[in-house]
């Protein structure tokens, strides 16, 4: 029943659909649960990884309307060729392995191109394959079973979980024992105890680091932090017929932090150096722990609670006396979870660094011995969005950056290379796309692959000399896609609340678009400052946005102010205000675009998110009811106090003051106004699910209407398939004023 019904629908759309069909109706549901098969594997000629084999050979898969084809692209010749001859490949493979391999779908990867010969990997089998003639050696059986076991994200560091460390000259060991620092000669065996000022309140961590002579050791002390914990209760266990209670580790904003107090010894002596904290105190935290490759000294990073200071710190390794070598400060928050970027050349006289201290994220080059800046190696009205490599042989930083280009989406990624002394800056990228290019080893050439979410993927070869295109490879082909009725989302910009910045964002428009309807339109929001969020690279289908097109909705992204990537200024608006959120420009923006669109109907917007974007759709009604009147909220976090401690000190501050309660849904939940979801899963161990649950408290409280959907046995989720329909479904009724078909009718 089910495959006859996924046929028929993509029968339906294949062909011409009624413009008569309405909005909301079974038919658009339909379409709605079909679009990621609809569209899948509709765009050819678009490889996604590229393989270098030194500056002279690279091979890449490129998806065609027949299969997947292997070719090797050489610099040599400037020549793009098959890598080898699929129909006889497919043949011996074949033959080996009993099953029918077929030439357009061979499943192979970790291809290595030989003299005459070339070895590559199946799922089960390493296998050489001898040329001309296609012999077939297998050189390995390969185990690929991985461990899928998800992992804590907040697990607390254990201090004591380290092995003992030796020595770099393999004379000694170094453990802990009784919480104070042993060594013990490795030839003799004898201990020698190097602390005495441990104590299980304050104990030496196992984490020992060497001096590169062997002759110093830096250790440090622990007091430990707070102990909270958060709970829930797993309601349907798959291995036990009662429910299970179950805990995580989970500080939250305002939290007893660990304190780390460095030590230093000389072992020889075996003199006892402590560190005076002065430099250090407030700690967040202390981490990046590393001795200069000659044991003069060692440095760490010191990041101070609030985040408002972050310093680079150097101890000498005869005194124990500690210098600042590079201290930034800012008067709202240092994006040390996002931005932060630090190389240490091998000589350990200089320092790559990234700041923000200009307005925007620039890198820079510090002499390690007087703490000064020799140089600022970029500048501009843009950012530094990542370091790729710093080549220290030629003295030069390879980076991605954004922004430097006038005529084009400030988004954009585009590759550039510096020296040390911040001249010659090189773009290897110009064109106006989204940029992802993979140097050879060598850096002697480069394939770039660029696109837009209005233009398909463009994938060359350039000589990293001239910057130029040397060899054309593929140029996607989106006809079969086209073909289904898809349509391009619009990249559209409106100024902001300040009347001068653009902001930009994306249209997503139905499959069975009619510009004669009116479409009410939903915003799908995350609003994080850790990032910016709008797809800038082509796609077939746009998570949390495509689907809901289909059931006869506008539906928008936005990269409002408060969010990563642009100035400093820009992303500044976040700062102890996280219910801002950029609804001052998202409203501008929904409102230029109804101006531009007389279909657009801006007097019926509805918004949906998860996490930080379930907090942001929280706050469109609470905050912004004016404008927002239907809102969909999963697993958010309704009140920063409620929420882990690092996500929200960096952006809303420390200490924990008034301006968390003002930004707090929960707090505010008796101005909300509009039609309201909440979903939550259960067993949520990233966004505490107590923090919903005290917002429906809230809102319960206040009299106020709303659905609350919990979701057993899920964690951190947008709700999953029960989820999309329940969104979908509030959407339609809320928004277009439909009554939802029944499921059993859609979904079955």
């Amino acid at each position: 029943m089910k495959n006859r019904l996924k046929l028929s629908v993509l029968l339906a759309l294949l062909g011409v659909v009624p413009s008569v069909f309405g909005q909301g109706t079974p038919e658009e549901y339909k379409r709605s649960l079909a679009v990621d098969t609809l569209f899948k594997n509709k765009v050819y000629n678009s490889p996604e990884l590229f393989h270098w084999q030194g500056d002279s050979l690279c091979w890449y898969k490129n998806n065609t309307a027949k299969g997947t084809e292997y070719l090797l692209v050489s610099t040599g010749d400037l020549s793009r060729k098959a890598a080898f001859d699929h129909g006889k490949l497919a043949s011996r493979l074949s033959d080996l392995t009993g099953n029918d391999v077929n030439a357009a779908n061979l499943g192979i990867s970790d291809l290595l191109i030989e003299d005459r010969s070339f070895v590559f990997h199946t799922d089960s089998l390493k296998i050489r394959c001898s040329l001309p003639d296609y012999r077939l050696e297998v050189l390995k059986k390969m185990d690929r079973e991985e461990d899928r076991r998800r992992k804590y994200w907040g697990g607390r560091f254990d201090e004591t979980g380290n092995d003992p460390v030796i020595s770099p000259d393999s004379s000694y060991v170094g453990f802990i024992k009784n919480s104070n620092l042993y060594i013990k000669n490795r030839n003799t065996e004898e201990e020698t105890q190097l602390s005495f000022d441990g104590s299980p309140g304050f104990f030496y961590s196992s984490y020992i680091h060497w001096s590169p002579d062997s002759k110093k050791i830096m250790a440090y002390k622990v007091r430990p932090g707070g102990d909270r914990k958060i709970y829930f209760v797993r309601s349907a266990p798959e291995n036990q017929f009662q429910p299970e209670l179950e805990s995580r580790d989970y500080l939250k904003p305002g939290d007893q932090l660990p304190f780390r107090s460095p030590q230093l010894f000389h072992v020889a002596s075996g003199k006892h150096f402590p560190l005076h904290t002065g430099l250090f105190a407030e700690q967040y935290g202390l981490s990046g722990f590393s001795w200069r490759s000659d044991s003069s000294a060692f440095t760490f990073e010191y990041n101070q609670r609030g985040h408002q200071v972050y310093r680079v710190l150097s101890a000498d390794a005869d005194t124990g006396e500690v210098r600042v070598i590079i201290e930034e400060t800012s008067p709202t928050f240092i994006d040390y979870s996002s931005k932060k970027y630090r190389y240490d050349t091998e000589n350990g006289k200089e320092i790559v660094w990234a700041s923000e201290r200009d307005g925007y994220n620039h890198l820079y080059l510090y002499d390690v011995e007087t703490g000064k800046v020799k140089k600022q190696l970029t500048k501009g009205n843009w950012p530094v969005r990542k370091v790729l490599e710093v080549d220290e042989e030629n003295r030069q930083v390879y980076f991605t950056a954004s922004g430097m280009d006038k005529d084009q989406d400030p988004y954009l990624l585009h590759y550039c290379r510096v020296d040390f002394d911040g001249k010659n800056l090189v773009r290897f990228t110009r064109e106006n796309g989204n940029h992802e290019v993979t140097f050879s080893p060598g850096h002697a050439y480069y394939i770039d692959r660029y696109s837009r979410v209005d233009a398909p993927p463009v994938t060359v070869l350039k000589d990293a000399a001239t910057q130029k295109e040397v060899l054309p490879l593929e140029k996607a082909d989106v006809s079969a896609l086209m073909d289904t009725g898809w349509k391009t989302p619009e990249v559209f910009t409106a100024k902001g609340r300040d009347g001068k910045t653009d902001i930009w964002g994306i249209i997503v428009r139905p499959t069975n678009f009619d510009p004669s309807k009116n479409y009410p339109v939903i915003e799908y929001i995350y609003a994080g400052p850790h990032d910016s969020f709008v797809p800038k690279s082509f796609r077939t289908v746009y998570y949390g946005m495509t689907n809901l097109a289909e059931l006869g909705f506008i539906v928008v992204q936005i990269d409002g102010m408060g969010t990563s990537n642009r100035s400093k200024a820009f992303h500044d608006v976040c700062w102890k205000n996280l219910k801002d959120a950029g609804f001052p420009d998202r409203k501008l923006w929904i409102k230029a675009a109804a101006k531009k669109y007389s279909y657009i109907n801006s007097d019926m917007v509805g918004i949906h998110g998860t996490s930080a974007g379930g907090q942001n759709a929280g706050a469109a009604v609470v905050f912004n009811s004016d404008f927002y009147k239907v809102a969909v909220a999963s697993c958010g976090c309704h009140d920063n106090r409620m929420d882990k401690i690092w996500w929200n000190e960096q952006w809303m501050g420390y200490p924990v003051g008034p301006h968390y309660a003002a930004c707090s849904n929960t707090e505010n939940a008796a101005s909300m106004d509009g039609k309201l979801m909440l979903m939550v899963g259960e067993v949520d161990d990233n966004v505490d699910p107590a923090t919903t649950m005290q917002f429906a408290d809230a809102l319960i409280k206040a009299g106020k209407d709303f659905e609350l959907v919990v979701l057993p046995g899920q964690s951190h989720t947008s709700g999953g398939t029960y989820g999309d329909r329940k969104r979908k479904d509030f959407f339609v009724k809320n928004l277009l004023k439909v009554t939802p078909p029944s499921w059993q009718d859609i979904y079955e």
